[in-house]
């Protein structure tokens, strides 16, 4: 009789086995899919880069807009000069950022932050932070060009003012830091910012932004 009903127990204790395998199986199957698709994306996200800027370690890709693109090659003719005008490289670094970071339609997806190759590297991963919660947040993945959300695009980005003032932050501080003015221009008016003032201070012989308002 106890052999009879410990027979009893391996039979109905058999479902339970196989039920947790089968979601075990599933669940493994899950995450091979979702490493894959992880890797696909990473591999359909490359882009290819156009040109760079020696000594500065700036890069055009092939996804910068055309603006951004004209701005880019200003900038690097001005960078390759033997003895280059400084005020004239704060300009366009700032045009390129403003055009690069509010250019959302450029963007593959929300963690493809613009103009992150300018900022000051003690703030980078703070100002990387900040896009994605805020300006970025709602940008739809466009990996395999299939995107249909309205985004804005950067027309123009003009300097009104510019000028060398004292700036003195928590980690880097310049007598001669550059504040910089620019007026915005979109494509198609979505309420994104029209006027930003960025803060440009000096790190070797490069200009870095550190404050954007």
């Amino acid at each position: 009789m106890e052999k009879v009903k410990k027979q009893k127990r391996r039979i109905k204790t058999w479902p339970i086995i196989i039920t947790l395998v089968l979601i075990c199986f599933i669940i493994l199957l899950l995450c091979l899919k979702d490493i894959y698709q992880s890797l696909k994306s990473n591999s359909a996200s490359q882009v290819e880069i156009l040109s760079t800027i020696e000594n500065y370690g700036y890069t055009l890709n092939e996804n910068d807009s055309d603006y951004v693109e004209r701005k880019f090659k200003e900038m690097k003719k001005e960078l390759e000069k033997e003895n280059p005008n400084e005020e004239t490289y704060a300009s366009l670094m700032s045009q390129i950022f403003v055009a690069d970071f509010y250019s959302l339609k450029q963007a593959i997806n929300k963690n493809d932050i613009g103009g992150t190759q300018f900022v000051y590297e003690g703030y980078q991963n703070d100002f990387i932070q900040f896009a994605k919660t805020s300006v970025y947040a709602y940008i739809e993945n466009n990996i395999y060009g299939t995107r249909k959300q309205e985004l804005p695009m950067v027309s123009e980005v003009e300097v009104t003012s510019i000028e060398q003032t004292e700036y003195k932050g928590d980690t880097i501080s310049d007598d001669m830091a550059y504040t910089v003015d620019l007026l915005i221009t979109y494509e198609e008016d979505f309420n994104y910012p029209t006027h930003v003032t960025l803060i440009l201070v000096h790190t070797n012989h490069k200009l870095q932004i550190v404050k954007m308002s």
